[in-house]
């Protein structure tokens, strides 16, 4: 990249506001772990929790680590992994209706890992083993079928890419209630509630794993964040700058493939994620993608964190998936930014 572009990008974010900022967001990371794992339908007592006060501290501890805590870490590596995805999306595709669910690649995922699910009943390897396989391999076609339809004369069409999602959306959505029709009852249950979207898990394991591939492409999509802001001005612009557009494009859509897939099989579908945290946080830290990126993983994880403790505590006796919270919050955020891009006559 040309050291004119450099120092206009050196301009806006220096290493002393990228650590302040970073620091900032990490302790509100903190924060909203600590008020999630303290919220929920059964009150609990954190101090008897965490240092045995109490006649009622082992119950409270079991609440704690057994049933919160690891749900509250999920949340967190799967919002990080969906807000950048949704970040890395808007870039490539200049569009800032971009976002997994929107374009597909989530129903991909979830398509992948129904059929999985379907076709490991019996099997003598446990199906949570195979699921994010099958899952990462559905995000990944999903997302080279929408790519092909997207492209025309051999450049990315940003508009035909979001309707061939929607396409791709509809049809994965249709092989995924065939697949549920002929599935037995116990199998449709568990098919049904997933794909609206759980974090509902006691395994620190599952965790672990989850965190390890959201960091995993948290660093490789962190290395072309130079190439991410040069490819917001457009393709021939990031070429002109030195920018390997065919191979930042492929790279970047493997890794979001790989998050998406590794987000959907131990969540199910969860959307809006990659839609509202994105542009939230580009409103209030700018566009620099380097930036932007881990910024947005740390938001993004707060958000879900805060909608999953919403989805648990609104009733005693049973729990709403987290998905339709999202659901409900990212639905009137897609409505107003299609109105803002229509008012401005890009459609």
């Amino acid at each position: 990249m040309p050291s004119r572009a450099i120092a206009f990008e050196a301009a806006h974010l220096t290493r002393r506001r990228f650590r302040a900022v970073i620091a900032a967001l990490v302790l509100g990371v903190v924060a909203v772990a600590l008020l999630c794992v303290a919220v929920g339908p059964v009150r609990i007592d954190l101090a008897a929790a965490l240092f045995g006060f109490g006649d009622a501290s082992a119950i409270d501890s079991v609440i704690l680590f057994r049933t919160r805590l690891p749900r509250v870490l999920l949340a967190n590596c799967v919002g990080a992994a969906l807000a950048m995805t949704g970040a890395v999306l808007q870039a490539l595709l200049r569009n800032p209706l971009a976002e997994p669910h929107i374009l597909g690649v989530s129903g991909g995922a979830a398509f992948g890992g129904v059929l999985t699910l379907f076709l490991a009943a019996g099997a003598p390897v446990p199906s949570y083993l195979l699921t994010p396989f099958g899952a990462f391999a559905g995000a990944l076609a999903a997302m080279l079928v929408v790519y092909r339809l997207g492209t025309v004369n051999g450049r990315l069409q940003p508009y035909t890419f979001l309707l061939a999602g929607v396409v791709c959306n509809a049809f994965t959505g249709a092989l995924i209630m065939a697949v549920n029709a002929v599935a037995d009852l116990f199998q449709t249950h568990g098919i049904l509630f997933w794909l609206m979207g759980s974090l509902a898990t006691t395994s620190y394991p599952l965790v672990l794993a989850s965190a390890f591939f959201v960091a995993l492409g948290g660093v490789l999509v962190a290395r072309h964040a130079r190439a991410l802001n040069a490819l917001t001005l457009g393709e021939d612009n990031a070429t002109q700058l030195g920018v390997d557009v065919s191979a930042v494009r492929r790279l970047c859509f493997v890794v979001c493939s790989l998050l998406v897939g590794a987000s959907v099989a131990v969540s199910g579908m969860i959307g809006f994620v990659g839609l509202i945290v994105p542009h939230v946080t580009r409103l209030l830290l700018g566009s620099d993608h380097r930036l932007l990126l881990p910024a947005s993983a740390l938001v993004g994880g707060m958000f879900l964190s805060v909608a999953d403790t919403v989805a648990r505590s609104l009733s005693s006796t049973s729990e709403l998936p987290v998905g339709v919270i999202t659901a409900l919050t990212g639905g009137p955020f897609f409505v107003y930014l299609l109105r803002r891009q229509s008012s401005r006559g890009l459609w």
